[in-house]
């Protein structure tokens, strides 16, 4: 399903861009994935400059400048809630930090927090209002997948269980370390997002983290397009039974993942 006008609780509906250089990545992003972009409806002041990837006249993801001289450029993930405020209570009795808000966002959009889980990791939460979330996904230039990276698979498990009621489901055809969060009675081969052990064959500084995957037609022309405006390639190409992807670092410093799916039509 690639048209998408709404999303259950615990799902993640949004993901977006902060980065130090808005027009560089708009050029970068619109060469990598073929996509547009446009300035937020309402006053940039309001707005804090922020903006809108599209593709075919749909929302694909958000980007905007980041908000402190010191903050590196990042891709976000954000996960729908019903409530951000009691969202956000549940984050700090299961043992993560909320580090900023919630607090309402322009045009009435949602709700929003920044939040950290107890293996280090950062992720978003929407209490979603007028802002509908992506409504095109997982298909060429769109945004298709969440990955976490942790070396604490048992406390990334009890967390997202108790806040967002998760679940972590090994694949017997995955490796040990893998795992496929899932919500509300799904079966595989659904799920929301990843799971994924930071294991020893990765660097040891490498902190926990959210991984956002974008799907490309073909990963490694797609690679080819990323290093000639000056991305750097951080991990692959490989192929997975499902695909072939590959981890970006984009020009400003932000990193980000294409896919190649072997799926037979959007999923």
């Amino acid at each position: 399903m690639s048209k998408r006008s709404e999303y259950a609780p615990g799902e993640f509906c949004w993901v977006d861009l902060a980065t130090t250089d808005v027009d560089g990545a708009k050029e970068f992003y619109g060469h990598l994935l073929g996509i547009d972009a446009e300035a937020a409806p309402g006053d940039p002041e309001e707005t804090g400059g922020y903006g809108f990837f599209t593709k075919d006249g749909k929302m694909i993801c958000g980007f905007g400048p980041t908000q402190r001289e010191e903050q590196p450029s990042a891709w976000s993930s954000y996960i729908k809630v019903e409530d951000a405020d009691e969202t956000a209570e549940q984050v700090n009795e299961a043992g993560g930090q909320v580090h900023f808000g919630p607090i309402d966002l322009p045009n009435e959009s949602g709700r929003m927090a920044v939040l950290q889980d107890p293996t280090g990791a950062f992720v978003c939460i929407n209490q979603q209002q007028n802002h509908p979330g992506a409504q095109l996904v997982n298909e060429p230039g769109t945004w298709t997948w969440n990955n976490l990276m942790t070396r604490d698979l048992e406390a990334a498990k009890d967390f997202y269980g108790k806040v967002f009621g998760w679940t972590a489901v090994h694949n017997e055809e995955a490796p040990p370390g893998v795992s496929m969060w899932q919500v509300g009675g799904q079966r595989w081969p659904e799920g929301l997002g990843g799971l994924m052990e930071i294991g020893d064959g990765l660097p040891p500084d490498m902190p926990a983290h959210w991984q956002v995957y974008f799907i490309v037609e073909n990963a490694d022309e797609s690679i080819e397009r990323a290093t000639s405006k000056g991305a750097e390639l951080g991990f692959g190409p490989i192929d997975v039974p499902v695909g072939r992807l590959a981890t970006l670092v984009d020009p400003q410093g932000a990193v980000v993942s294409v896919f190649e799916s072997h799926y037979p039509e959007p999923r």
